[in-house]
């Protein structure tokens, strides 16, 4: 079983959105989950400190498919603690499906676990911290007016900024439609009506209504 202490090598002391920190507010979740729920811990709690550790130095387009690359690297780091074949596969399909954007869906619990733990970190106050993060990060302002077309589709027009405003429209105030397990439900209230508040004030702010 890797351990904590091993993990953070994984990751880059540096990345305001990624970094050990995430990992380490994740695993919590994730542990409070798994033993609510019922589900193999061991599965999850690998998991988790694996889940991420091909995305801090990957590209703009590698990040988009670093759950490919980070499922990859836990084969081998399992393999080499001679992991059953089964379970190593178990713990690759719960870093594959843990993306909101990803093409594979969770469908074990331990899947599940994992993808509600580390959605419930981009909500709530941790989330909007790590949305603003990155938009900074990348280049993008904390709020810029939507167009028409991103409130309509989610599309942007030519030239339009994709702000921390726009990714609370786009993803993050829909996270809690797509959790699976009651227990991560249950946590994730607080938290959405929270990020719903601080986004409604930054758009009435940014507006001059309030």
């Amino acid at each position: 079983m890797p351990s904590v202490d091993q993990a953070a090598a994984w990751y880059r002391e540096d990345d305001p959105v990624h970094g050990f920190d995430h990992i380490l507010r994740v695993l919590d979740l994730a542990e409070r989950l798994a033993i609510a729920e019922g589900a193999d811990l061991e599965i999850v709690r690998a998991a988790v400190l694996l889940h991420d550790a091909k995305g801090g130095d990957a590209t703009q387009g590698e990040r988009s498919q670093h759950q490919q690359l980070s499922a990859e690297f836990a084969r081998e780091i399992l393999a080499a603690e001679t992991w059953p074949p089964e379970r190593i596969a178990a713990v690759q399909h719960c870093i594959r499906a843990h993306r909101f954007r990803g093409d594979e869906q969770p469908n074990t619990l331990e899947a599940q676990i994992v993808f509600d733990a580390d959605k419930l970190d981009v909500i709530g106050a941790f989330g909007v911290a790590r949305t603003i993060a990155y938009a900074v990060e990348v280049g993008q302002p904390v709020f810029a007016e939507p167009s028409d077309l991103f409130m309509q589709d989610s599309q942007k027009v030519p030239g339009e900024y994709h702000s921390a405003y726009h990714e609370y429209l786009f993803k993050l105030k829909g996270v809690i439609e797509r959790l699976h397990t009651e227990s991560a439900k249950t946590l994730a209230k607080a938290r959405h009506d929270f990020m719903v508040g601080f986004f409604e004030q930054l758009s009435a702010e940014a507006r001059g209504e309030r």
